[in-house]
């Protein structure tokens, strides 16, 4: 059972990885282009993205209870409530976009955190606005990302992420270097094209919903529902402490970034280069995750919990050991990398100075993340939150801003790294410890 279980989450995660690689490859992109074409738009975009991914990683969080809800629908046999579920995840996703766009217009209380160059805020604050208009079409996708996965059909996921990625390389390219202009929009070129390019996602996603014969069983858009009460309330019971579990972890990250604005731009586009590569590497244990996830679910949903727990495992395995062939090969390969994103030798320096930090925690990101996942697939999401809070805020961000700034020696940005590869390993061993205890609580 161990080789078809790991079978079947390698053949769900190869499409994913390349789905999320692609999505990931818009921030590259950006990256890149910004890169070259001014540090205080590189900066800009460093913490304006940061925010954005802290709010929209929050809300698509709550959004992703549909995944294990949907799955042991599946696996229970009660495929007839599963249109419904969906219809509400939708209902959900729009109430969402409310505060979400609201807080991208008015990000103040996070940009007050830290004392940021005035250039760089205002550019921040522009690119947040227009990734605004993106916000419902992106919150609307991710419900229906979340229920393909749950359901096992990654392939459409894939080829919507690659058709995104290569329209948003050529208009971003496009608008940041003035080619549809008078001159280089810069940061806000970018910003531009990611809210375009949400919107081709979910025009995609609702093509492949009507057309598709994959789908069409399930009929999830026929007979369309109010509101509902209950399974509102069950959406929300199971996917608010998944929000605020991505949102302690990625604005932990983005709470670093704001830290490390004060320290000058150079620091700045330094840190976002190494970021942006350890946002890369964690794509490859995600995939595996959200695939474990579906595993799990599908037997939990079945009451077969031997195969619930040999999908754990399998996916544990798997996740620890490709991330530590991964983080060896980021060792192997940083010089080229920091090349490629930047021409600035400064900003260059910065990133060669922390990257190794990126290859060492690659093994403990990933164990904490499918284990994680793994108890989403039971349902279990009130108390991973609670560990994510005391890791990722009390020793990741916390632990990082003293070491940084206050300790006897001033570790400067390096001193986030550090904190934050700590804030792994015990998150890894702390979420490891209640997976075993999960697993060994179900009779065979």
């Amino acid at each position: 059972m161990f080789f078809q279980q790991t079978r079947l989450i390698l053949l769900h995660a190869a499409p994913m990885l390349v789905a999320q690689m692609a999505s990931m490859g818009m921030m590259v992109i950006d990256t890149v282009l910004l890169g070259h074409y001014g540090t205080e738009d590189l900066a800009a975009v460093a913490v304006g993205g940061g925010i954005y991914i802290a709010v929209i990683f929050a809300l698509v969080g709550i959004l992703q209870a549909v995944s294990p809800m949907v799955a042991q629908l599946k696996g229970a046999g009660r495929e007839v409530e599963i249109a419904g579920t969906l219809q509400q995840a939708f209902w959900l996703a729009l109430l969402l976009a409310v505060p979400g766009v609201v807080f991208l217009h008015h990000p103040d209380a996070l940009l007050s955190l830290s004392d940021i160059e005035p250039g760089v805020e205002s550019k921040a604050r522009a690119y947040l606005a227009l990734l605004a208009w993106g916000m419902p079409a992106a919150l609307l996708y991710r419900t229906f990302y979340a229920f393909s996965n749950a359901l096992g059909r990654p392939r459409p996921l894939m080829l919507i992420s690659l058709g995104g990625a290569l329209l948003h390389a050529v208009l971003a390219w496009l608008l940041v270097t003035g080619r549809l202009s008078s001159e280089g929009l810069g940061a806000l070129g970018c910003a531009i094209s990611n809210a375009v390019v949400s919107w081709f996602a979910l025009l995609c996603g609702a093509l492949y919903m009507v057309f598709s014969k994959p789908m069409a069983v399930y009929r999830l858009l026929h007979g369309w529902q109010r509101p509902c009460p209950g399974t509102l309330k069950e959406l929300v019971r199971l996917g608010l402490p998944m929000g605020f579990s991505n949102f302690v972890e990625i604005s932990s990250f983005t709470l670093i970034s704001l830290f490390v604005a004060q320290l000058g731009a150079t620091i700045v586009a330094g840190h976002r280069i190494v970021a942006n590569l350890a946002a890369l590497c964690y794509m490859l244990p995600l995939a595996l995750a959200v695939a474990t996830l579906a595993q799990v679910g599908l037997a939990a949903g079945a009451r077969d919990w031997r195969r619930a727990q040999v999908s754990a495992g399998a996916g544990l395995l798997l996740a620890g050991a490709l991330a530590s062939g991964l983080g060896f090969m980021l060792w192997l390969s940083e010089a080229a990398l920091v090349n490629a994103f930047s021409s600035d030798p400064a900003v260059r320096l910065v990133s060669l100075s922390l990257i190794a930090y990126v290859a060492i925690y690659q093994v403990f990101d990933a164990l904490q993340t499918v284990a994680a996942y793994a108890l989403r697939g039971y349902k279990i999401t009130l108390v991973p939150m609670f560990v994510h809070i005391v890791c990722f805020w009390g020793i990741g961000l916390l632990g990082g801003w003293w070491l940084a700034f206050h300790a006897a020696r001033p570790m400067g940005v390096a001193g986030f790294w550090v904190a934050s590869l700590a804030s792994l390993v015990l998150a890894a061993v702390l979420l490891g410890g209640l997976l075993w205890r999960r697993v060994r609580m179900v009779p065979d």
